[in-house]
Parts: structure tokens; sequence; C-alpha cells
């Protein structure tokens, strides 16, 4: 375990792992542009001493790869973050009795570190600065994408308490910040402080707020972790259970809530549900879309304090790959074994990187009897955030579930579109631009497991590539075994139906049980098709299954939708960065410290 964030960033350094970037460089893109460029090539977290017009350095991609996430967890990899929950869940006490009870006493050493210490003095409170003294343009906060509203804080742990029970909670929720002294706090509906605001509302009561930033990069993690709602159990429970010694907590100077004694910042202040709510966005979001404008509550900021000499942790999201992925994977690991407890059939799971969390999951299945496969998808769409899940692919025990496009791959191997695919409905992330509304749109189940015969048995299938596909105007294609992908520029309504339909009467049809539809500034890439197509559907509307040359072929129309085909919803541009801060950043590369990129001479960088 690592006590706070600079003992993280020290051992990064003797590691080899972390560059420092002693020249001058803007919170506003520089910094977002050099750390993706850093995440996706797999390089070194990154220090920046100086920032312009700023009084604190930022630490960024601290999570930037899997070593480096495991590192953050206090674990060899990320898979042993599971082992050691399934070695805590294993505590059989058998027939019962005191022979059991005195079994389970070497197992409970695994719940070391569970319950917060409360301390008197913190770090965190070395400087103190309340009312006028708040300068939130102090901090080195980052406006991350050009059409961004406004810089924004990327890493807060945002700590409420339920105004009727008292039940903390720690989440991770973007702050736009609005001025000197308040921001936007972005509480989702489905989210835990929304859930806090709302009583609040109800009971016409301000709702205290502290946000930390920094400490135990494990503390960072479990912010972001879907901790189930167990009273009593909250994430400074999970933090400490992972760390292995309870999170220090420190009261508050100005609100009556605990805080992280060890981070770097904490900001405190309060929400008046009384108030008028205020515009956030647009914000450069983990979809690799941007979030457009909506509204939510306005965070006061009475008081900041601070350690003295703090660093301020920032990440960014985006296209994929990005650091969050990561973390998903630890969570995905971590919460395997409790998904198991209640689907005992659950081999394993992954939600592949260009699926950004929810819209795609692999989940391989011990099968044993028909229909098991919908039985398991619509168990996991119950559990929890998984709720919000789009696409489920469902894979017999023993398939690699990654590289996410080969397994999709596999599971067409034994799913007839139409009879092996289900479309349902249900909750949908509020993120997601393409459902049919806000938070609420279909879902689709795609049984790639051997079928059985009260299932209709195995279906002969070849899946084949032609080595020339038709010559049409303006629409680029390329093929995988049993797979077809074609990009185009849609400018009517039922365009890609169209094309669907004129692609799969022609013989280069057979053999293909997947034809994969989207907008022509799309490479013809798989994973950053299957992250264009996945963010752009709602299968209920999008998903077709169509007669191929060789039988039924599912479609998804991935393209982005137009009013004329009754889409009623503002659709939100893809996040790119400005060629101006591309070229700035490439003329200040070498100049800056920064390693050669892989595929780029260094003078092309220089």
């Amino acid at each position: 375990m690592y006590r706070n964030l600079k003992a993280f960033i020290d051992d990064l350094e003797r590691r080899g792992e972390l560059l420092r970037v002693r020249e001058e460089v803007s919170c506003e893109l520089e910094i977002t542009e050099i750390a993706d460029r850093m995440v996706k090539t797999g390089g070194p977290a990154l220090l920046f001493e100086k920032v312009e017009g700023r009084d604190f350095p930022v630490f960024i991609g601290g999570y930037g790869t899997a070593e480096r996430t495991a590192r953050a967890m206090g674990v060899p990899s990320i898979d042993a973050l599971g082992e050691r929950v399934a070695k805590l869940m294993d505590l059989n006490p058998g027939k019962g009795g005191l022979k059991a009870v005195f079994s389970l006493l070497p197992k409970l050493g695994e719940l070391k570190g569970f319950f917060p210490k409360r301390v008197s003095s913190a770090p965190v409170q070395e400087v103190v600065l309340r009312g006028e003294q708040v300068d939130l343009s102090r901090l080195p906060v980052l406006k991350c994408w050009p059409l961004d509203g406004g810089p924004f804080i990327t890493l807060p742990l945002v700590i409420t308490k339920d105004p009727e029970t008292g039940e903390l909670n720690l989440g991770m929720y973007r702050m736009q910040v609005l001025d000197r002294r308040s921001t936007a706090m972005h509480w989702q509906l489905h989210k835990v402080g929304r859930r806090h605001y709302d009583k609040a509302k109800k009971l016409g009561k301000r709702l205290e707020v502290a946000v930390a930033l920094g400490g135990d990069p494990i503390l960072t993690y479990a912010a972001t972790a879907p901790v189930p709602p167990i009273p009593g159990v909250n994430e400074f429970n999970l933090a400490g259970f992972l760390r292995g010694a309870g999170v220090e907590l420190a009261k508050g100077v100005t609100v009556d809530l605990p805080v992280p004694a060890e981070a770097e910042f904490v900001l405190e202040g309060y929400i008046d549900p009384a108030e008028e709510l205020v515009v956030e966005g647009p914000f450069g979001d983990h979809t690799g879309f941007y979030t457009l404008e909506d509204l939510y509550p306005r965070f006061h900021v009475t008081a900041v304090t601070h350690r003295k000499g703090a660093v301020y942790p920032a990440t960014i999201v985006g296209r994929p790959p990005m650091e969050d992925a990561y973390l998903i994977e630890a969570s995905e690991r971590l919460f395997l074994p409790a998904a198991q407890l209640i689907l005992p059939e659950v081999a394993d799971y992954h939600m592949p990187p260009a699926g950004v969390a929810h819209n795609w999951v692999n989940v391989a299945i011990k099968k044993a009897y028909p229909g098991q496969a919908y039985k398991v998808a619509n168990g996991m769409f119950g559990l929890g955030q998984m709720m919000f899940a789009k696409v489920m692919v469902v894979l017999g025990a023993g398939a690699k579930l990654k590289p996410g496009f080969e397994a999709l791959v596999e599971a067409l191997k034994h799913a007839v579109p139409g009879r092996d695919t289900l479309i349902s409905r249900g909750p949908i992330d509020v993120l997601d631009h393409s459902s049919r509304s806000m938070g609420y749109g279909g879902k689709l189940i795609l049984d790639g497991t051997r079928k059985l015969p009260e299932e209709g048995g195995e279906v002969p299938f070849t899946p084949r590539v032609h080595p020339s596909l038709p010559a049409l105007p303006g629409v680029r294609q390329k093929q995988w075994p049993g797979v077809w992908a074609a990009t185009f520029a849609k400018t009517t309504p039922g365009q890609a139906r169209a094309l669907a339909e004129q692609l799969l009467a022609t013989p280069q049809s057979a053999g293909i049980r997947l034809l994969l539809l989207t907008d022509d500034d799309t490479a013809l890439d798989p994973d950053e098709l299957l992250w264009a197509i996945l963010n752009n559907i709602d299968p209920e509307r999008d998903a077709w299954v169509l007669p191929g040359a060789e039988g039924p072929v599912l479609v998804l129309d991935g393209t982005r939708k137009l009013a004329e085909e009754g889409f009623a919803r503002r659709w939100p541009p893809k996040i790119v960065m400005s060629p101006e801060v591309v070229r700035r950043v490439d003329e200040r590369w070498e100049g800056l410290g920064l390693p050669p990129l892989p595929g780029r001479a260094p003078e092309s960088v220089g």
C-alpha cells in the first residue's frame, strides 16, 4: 500500500515509470494532448512541475497501464484482486458450532483495515483557506478537450452523508469549475450522490459536501468501484480492505464529514437544493463522445485545505484506450467472485475497452441446460451497475474473452442471427447518446454458446473473407471471418438499411453473420469500429436480422441518427483534439523531454 499520493509518485519514479516535465505547460488542452499520447502508447506517468498561471504541479497517468494500476492497488496483477475477494468469501462455517467459529479466525485477518481510523490531525489540513481566501483558479484544473464547457476536476472523491440514515458515500463525479468558489456537481440519475441530494431537497435541507483529491491511489480507485448497497459498508471500507490498513479520516474544518487525512486537497462546502440548477457541460466523456449540456446542482466551496507542497491529481477520459479502462478491469476482477456467488455458472466476464464499460460485456458460462445463456445474461443485467450494459455476448466456458473482437468472432460461429439473438429493454447509462430516451433503451443478447438439441442444435457455418468486395461509390469496406464492415457518409434517412440490403444481396455475404455499418469518419479497425457502433446503437431500433447469401445476418446500424428518422435528441460530436494544439505539442515534444512516440521519427516530433 501507499500512505499517500506522493509515496506512489516516488515509487513510480524509482521504477522508471514516471517522467517529470520541468518546462511550463498549459492546463488548457496541452496536458491532455500529452497525457493522451502517453497512455495510448503505454508510456510513463507524468508529473508536470510547472503549470502556466497555477500554483501547483499536476500528476496524471497513474493508472495508465495494467501493471501500474495493479501496483497502485498493492497487488502483483489485476487478476489478484479477484483472488483476494474469493478468499474472503470462502468463509464456510460448515455445520456451525464452536469448532466452526475457530476455523474462521485465521481468515478474519483478511478483514484487516476494513474499518477506517479517526485521527485528530491531518496533513491535508496543513493549509486552511476559508471564505474569500478560496480561489479555485489557483488549482491546475484541466480543460481536457476543445468543446468542453470549461475546466473540469476529473479525479474528485466526493463525500456526502445520507440526510436520513447518515450512511456515507464516496463517489467520483466530475466537477466543472464555474467560478472562484463554485463548481457544478455531475450527479447523474442513478448515482448515490444524486439520491442524497434528492433526500435533502425533500427535507428542505442543505447537503454538506467534501471533495478530496489524492491520497492512497487505492482510495481513488474505490470511489469508482460499484460497491453493493450494504448498510454500514462504503468505499472507505473497500479501500481499507484492499490496502490492509484502515483509511485515516479527519473531521472537516467547516463540514461535519470525514475527510481522508492523507489527501492532497480537500474542498469543503455545500449544495443547496433550493437553488436553481446550473448549466454543466459539454464534456469530452469516457464514451469518446461529448456529453452535451445539462442542468446539475451548484457546489459552493466554503473552504479549501491542502498539504504544504500539494500535487494536483488528474485524469482524462475520451476515445479508448484510456487509463479508465484499467480501473474498469480492476472492478471486473474484484467483483467476479460476487457475481459467481449469485450466478455460479459464470466462469468469467470481460468488458472490452471498445465498449467503454457498459456498452459491451463478454461472459463465459459453464452451460448445462437449454436457455442458460439468456438466464445468465438477464441475471448479469440485474447486478448493480451492470444494469447499464447494452450488448451481452455469451460464450462457453474456456472461451477466450479478450481481445474482445476475437471473442465476438468466436461467438458468431455458434449464433444464428434471429434464433440466437434476443432484444429487450432496460436502464441505460444517462451518458449514452443513442438510446430512445435518456437512461432508457434497448439491449441485445447474443448467445454464442454451443447449442443443445432443444435449442435447435449447431448449424454448420464457415466464416469467410472474400478477396474482392462490391465497388460502391463512397463506401469503404473490410471483412474479417464472419464479419463485414462498411463506412459511408450518411445524408438521408433509411440510407443504412438500404445499403445493408444491397450488400447482403451480393455473393460476398456468404460466410457472414455480422454486418457493421457506421459513419465515414471511423477507421476500418475492429476496435474503433465497435467503439463507434456500440456508442451509436439502440439495439431495439438499430439491430436487424436480414437475409444474406447463406442465411440470416445480424446488422448493427451504428450511423448517426437523423431527426427525419424519428430521433429527437441532439447528437454529440466525437472527441477530437484541435489541430492547433496537436501542432503546438508536436513542436514542443522534444524540448519537454518526452520520449519518442512509437512509429514516429524523432524529427517529426521535435
